[in-house]
């Protein structure tokens, strides 16, 4: 095969529970990541030839494992090594037939590392930093980004947290169900950023990364049967799926970004739409609002409105109004003044985010929805300043292609001017 991108995407897709599986053998995630690793280079020398295998999850799993096994015994020498059952002890794998490398036998390994992962002797940032890292495997600029931080300071926040898991000897094995209760809240914003990063596909040159929205949908259905009846965890199952649900509308034949006013709603996924009503349903029975409910809600809004122009932007700013009060945080304000503009005008909407301006500088769709409301009020030379911010600050092409649009659409209109 010519084109080997199907490499890197079955990679991809397979890391969370290679690297799960081999932390499981060896209780040590140094070793997991070396093996890892080492089998990612042997992937790539043998399926060019060999063509992809069946489950290449398994085929890593398997090679990565043989190759810490050859290490130790080489590193050991002439000492003996401990029983096989000692060193890839399996006991607290939740299924009976560990070795049999298939999805049903490793497909829990990935919520184990997530709440090892999350252990509370970790600082929150740390512990979903840590996740994303070796769970997902994002790279330091992707978690940086998403945190809104610089990646010297991201890199320093992980290497504590590897330092602090070894150190601290936490055991690799399935929290009971008080400590499962204890960090839920950081598993699920673990997920919810996983899937952020492969739906927004800030750090690659595919634009929506399927495989990482798709992994964080399962890993929130795994939390469901968990916490069966949770309504956060039923709120944030609901707004994935509403999220997921437009992926095929959202960008053009060109890869070009497609606001989703302007979106073709007939490429929605019905089927995912369908699910998440039913799940956001039991969780308002609960009566226990939560920010994923809120944002599933907003988003319900959206999947209900037959066109864009029906969509209830009042009701939309209800709810970003109520998610202000319970939690609070300037990108829940910036996504509110969408709101804002639409019910009340663009001069509304500005003074609503001129404040967060500090907070915010470095973030692409301030300086993008910004120069947007001042291309609205006329104040041109304003919106050609936010707008050469916002393509600095641009995390793909696609972002950077759209805000092009507006700042050609401003030097038409400049030229326009000129001529009468």
């Amino acid at each position: 095969m010519s084109d080997l991108s199907w490499i890197d995407a079955a990679i991809t897709g397979a890391r969370p529970q290679a690297v799960a599986a081999l932390l499981r053998y060896f209780r040590n995630l140094e070793t997991a990541e070396e093996a890892f690793q080492e089998a990612c280079l042997r992937a790539l020398q043998k399926w060019p030839v060999n063509g992809p295998p069946r489950d290449p999850a398994a085929w890593l799993i398997l090679v990565g494992r043989n190759f810490a096994l050859d290490e130790a015994r080489r590193r050991s020498k002439q000492q003996t090594l401990p029983d096989e059952e000692v060193l890839s002890d399996t006991s607290d794998a939740e299924t009976a037939m560990a070795d049999r490398l298939d999805s049903e036998d490793y497909r829990d390994d990935v919520l184990r590392l997530l709440f090892v992962c999350c252990h509370p002797d970790l600082p929150a940032t740390q512990q979903i930093a840590l996740a994303l890292r070796i769970v997902s495997g994002l790279s330091v600029q992707e978690i940086a980004r998403a945190f809104l931080v610089g990646e010297a300071a991201m890199e320093q926040r992980i290497t504590r947290a590897k330092r602090r898991i070894s150190q601290a000897d936490v055991p690799f094995e399935t929290p009971g169900a008080v400590e499962r209760a204890e960090r839920l809240s950081t598993v699920a914003a673990m997920i919810y950023l996983l899937f952020n990063e492969g739906y927004s596909a800030s750090g690659g040159e595919l634009h929506i990364r399927e495989p990482l929205c798709e992994e964080a949908i399962r890993l929130s259905r795994l939390l469901l049967r968990l916490f069966r009846g949770n309504p956060e965890i039923l709120g944030l199952n609901a707004l994935l799926l509403l999220q997921h649900a437009r992926a095929p509308a959202r960008l053009d034949a060109e890869q070009n970004i497609v606001l989703m006013e302007d979106q073709d709603r007939r490429l929605w996924r019905r089927e995912l739409i369908a699910e998440a009503f039913a799940l956001l349903d039991k969780a308002v029975r609960l009566q226990q609002p939560g920010p994923y409910q809120i944002q599933a809600a907003i988003a319900g809004v959206h999947a209900r409105a037959p066109r864009s122009e029906d969509t209830n932007w009042h009701e939309i700013d209800r709810l970003y109004a109520l998610l202000e009060t319970i939690q609070p945080s300037p990108v829940v304000t910036l996504n509110r003044a969408v709101a804002v503009m639409k019910c009340e005008g663009p001069e509304a909407a500005l003074a609503m985010i001129e404040p967060l301006e500090s907070a915010l500088s470095s973030y692409f769709h301030f300086h993008g929805l910004r120069g947007g409301l001042l291309m609205q009020l006329n104040r041109n030379d304003e919106a050609r300043v936010a707008f050469d911010k916002a393509i600095s600050l641009a995390n793909t092409a696609a972002e950077a292609a759209h805000i092009r649009t507006h700042l050609d659409k401003l030097a038409a209109e400049g030229k326009k001017r000129q001529t009468h």
